[in-house]
């Protein structure tokens, strides 16, 4: 009967680990960018860095980080991990995703300066 009782212990045990896995994965597992509460950040690729948004470094309120893609590799994690498909693309962050700017098909980004801070104003 012991026996039984130590596999059921066991089980449980790990039924218990998997749960907390499961519910902890998604805030343990999402990427913090910046210390600050806002953050804004740039993924894009070293062959189109030209087409670097100028303007970000002038946001303000915000954590603002750029994120450099060097190699195919690099490139299949990010496009699986944040669902980026086309450089530059701008992702305002609170933790979660709030507002995605992409580029055009000229691998820029419309987006102004103001409307990217128009987000993070509505954020804080």
């Amino acid at each position: 009967m012991s026996k039984i009782s130590d596999t059921w212990k066991i089980f449980i045990s790990y039924m218990l680990v998997i749960f907390l896995v499961l519910c902890c994965g998604g805030a343990f597992g999402q990427a913090k960018f910046c210390k600050e509460k806002i953050c804004v950040v740039e993924f894009n690729a070293e062959w189109n860095k030209d087409n670097s948004v100028p303007w970000l470094d002038g946001l303000v309120n915000c954590g603002v980080t750029r994120i450099l893609i060097t190699d195919a590799k690099m490139l299949e994690e990010v496009k699986m991990k944040y669902n980026i498909t086309i450089m530059p693309t701008v992702i305002v962050y609170n933790g979660k995703e709030i507002k995605r700017f992409q580029g055009c098909l000229k691998f820029k980004i419309k987006a102004k300066r103001k409307d990217v801070q128009e987000i993070i104003n509505k954020a804080l």
